[in-house]
This record gives structure tokens, sequence and C-alpha cells, in this order.
């Protein structure tokens, strides 16, 4: 009466030529002892706890409280605990008590938490006003 229903084994599904194998990105992790000196491109997340003297587009970053960044950032979400010197453009930006940000920050959502230090401009996506359908009318040829 309350036993369980045997389950029956589930199908493996594999992947087919319709939808291939999504493929996970492991996280990259720039140490605290390192120093990257030009622009740096990830699709995936970064742990930024080193220092960055050049441009940044990522996933998703945070930076470390020992972490820096010289140059602009480019992420869907920017988590910050170290110093930024240059723009920030992302969808979500939280700026936790130790962050240093020294720049303009573009976002959607803004987030700063109570002791961080922010000199910038803090800008919002705009987002693009519905195209206006306008009735295309043509002239029609008179005769002569």
């Amino acid at each position: 009466m309350f036993s369980k229903p045997a389950k029956s084994p589930s199908p493996r599904l594999e992947p087919s030529e319709s939808q291939p194998a999504r493929r996970t990105i492991a996280a990259s992790l720039i140490a605290e002892n390192v120093t990257l000196n030009g622009d740096l491109a990830s699709d995936g997340d970064v742990q930024l706890d080193g220092a960055l003297r050049g441009d940044l587009r990522v996933g998703r970053l945070t930076i470390g409280e020992s972490g820096h960044v010289e140059g602009a950032i480019e992420a869907e979400a920017v988590d910050i605990r170290g110093r930024v010197t240059g723009s920030i453009t992302a969808q979500q930006v939280r700026l936790h008590a130790s962050a240093l940000v020294q720049g303009d920050i573009t976002h959607t959502q803004l987030a700063i938490d109570a002791g961080a230090r922010f000199e910038g401009r803090s800008l919002r996506f705009e987002t693009p006003a519905a195209a206006v359908d306008t009735p295309v009318v043509e002239a029609a040829a008179s005769p002569a």
C-alpha cells in the first residue's frame, strides 16, 4: 500500500546533432602573485586576485580584495572587493565594502555596500525605444 513503485532504468540521453553537448567551462583564477599586462577575454568566469593592466571581457568577473584592474571591464556580472581604475560595463555590478572604483559604471543593476568607495558616474543601460512603424507612402505616378 505504501511501497514505492520500482524505478525503471532511465534512458541514457545521447547528444544529438540538433543539440550538441554543452561544454562546461571551468573558472579561471589569476592568483595574488600574478600581474598581467594586456587584454584578457574569456566566455567563462574569472576570479582575479592579482593585477591586470589592460581591458577585460569576460562572462562573470570576481575581483578579490587583493585584485586590481587598470582598464575597461565588460562582463555580464561583476563582483568587486578590490580596486578598479577604468570603466565598467555589466548587467549586474556589486561593490563590496572593501571595493575602490575610480571610473564610470554602466549597468542594469548596481549594488554598493556600506564602506565601498566609488568615484565616477553611474550610468544605467538604456533600453532601446520601440521602433515606430510608420507607413511608407509611395507617390503614384500621375498620367501626363
